[in-house]
């Protein structure tokens, strides 16, 4: 054998040894309750906020660890959305009337403010996020004839709605669920809105939501229960839209959709191949879009290719999932919060 064909055989080996490798995968529970966590975002590599359906918001550890914030208004309230600037935590009820509340880091012991409410008897809200210290951005169903979209400039001290003048249209029965806080995804100067229903298309802004454009999708859609439930981008280009029928878990069709070039177009990917509804999706940081892990009632599944394969990698069933870096993420779900590793 020449030198070059002993060279081709053995990095042919390598390269065949390395597509076999299987990743170590362990869920840990840090801690169990009567509550469905849905709200979640990462504070440091070793603690998890989080916002519940018993109105509770606090943060755990990974030794299971928790501090409670306080809220005094005796409010009943039901979390699912949960953002950050470096001073302060805002938990967002879903129901009306719709309150944002503020709460200090880490000062447990002082009442949280509430910085913005809605009325509307239609208000809905789905997920919030912050893009940097000073912008952030909530948003939920269409009270008028547009989403709801409030925006805030200054850290979350005020929120203000933009106008349905200022936003694209929505169709009859175009709304969003708030199944993991993952409505929206930011990178960047960009920023993405999912929604579903009868019409499941992604909302962009380029501009933190002076202008918009809007791009239809191949996600299943057509009913109350379909569309998007997740989006997650991993740069300015490469991000994947996910989600299904809520009430038909085991439906595989046109429910995970992948794009190129920043939303405009999408390729609808593992079509009739597991996983079903997802209600949260999310890249595996420093992968290069390659690694993504998606959660659902169902299971737990990884992508090592970019979303055009997946496997199930636990039958346990999760809401939410955050990733703290590549090797550990949290999870939110049916009364309890764990930590996947892999």
């Amino acid at each position: 054998m020449t030198l070059k064909g002993f060279l081709m055989v053995f990095f042919s080996g390598i390269l065949s040894l390395q597509s076999q490798q299987k990743i170590t995968v362990s869920i840990s529970n840090i801690h169990s309750a009567k509550h469905n966590y849905r709200a979640i975002e990462v504070l440091n590599d070793s603690t998890l906020w989080f916002a519940n359906s018993a109105g509770q918001v606090g943060e755990i550890t990974l030794s299971g660890r928790i501090n409670f914030y306080t809220i005094a208004d005796g409010l009943k309230n039901h979390f699912r959305a949960i953002g950050s600037s470096s001073k302060n935590l805002y938990a967002l009820t879903i129901g009306s009337p719709a309150r944002m509340y503020q709460f200090e880091k880490q000062n447990y012991t002082k009442p949280a403010m509430v910085v913005y409410t809605e009325n509307d008897p239609k208000a809905f809200y789905d997920a919030l996020i912050f893009f940097d210290d000073k912008n952030g951005m909530a948003m939920g169903d269409p009270t008028e004839t547009c989403l709801s979209i409030i925006k805030t400039n200054d850290s979350g001290k005020t929120w203000r709605k933009i106008p349905c003048i200022n936003l694209p249209p929505s169709f009859d029965g175009e709304a969003a669920f708030a199944a993991s806080n993952t409505n929206i995804a930011h990178y960047g100067k960009s920023t993405w809105i999912a929604t579903g229903g009868l019409k499941s298309r992604l909302f962009y802004t380029k501009n933190k939501g002076k202008s918009w454009q809007v791009f239809n999708t191949p996600i299943i859609q057509g009913k109350p229960t379909t569309g998007i439930y997740t989006v997650a981008f991993y740069n300015a280009k490469i991000g994947i839209i996910c989600g299904g029928d809520y009430t038909d878990k085991s439906a595989k069709k046109n429910n995970k959709a992948i794009t190129s070039d920043g939303g405009k177009t999408w390729t609808v990917v593992a079509n009739n191949k597991l996983p079903g509804y997802i209600s949260c999706v999310q890249y595996v940081p420093q992968t290069k879009g390659k690694a993504l892990v998606a959660v659902s009632t169902e299971g737990v599944y990884l992508s090592k290719d970019g979303g055009l394969q997946w496997e199930q990698i636990s039958k346990q069933g999760f809401y939410s999932i955050r990733f703290v870096n590549k090797h550990r993420a949290f999870l939110g779900g049916q009364g309890k919060l764990a930590v996947l590793k892999l």
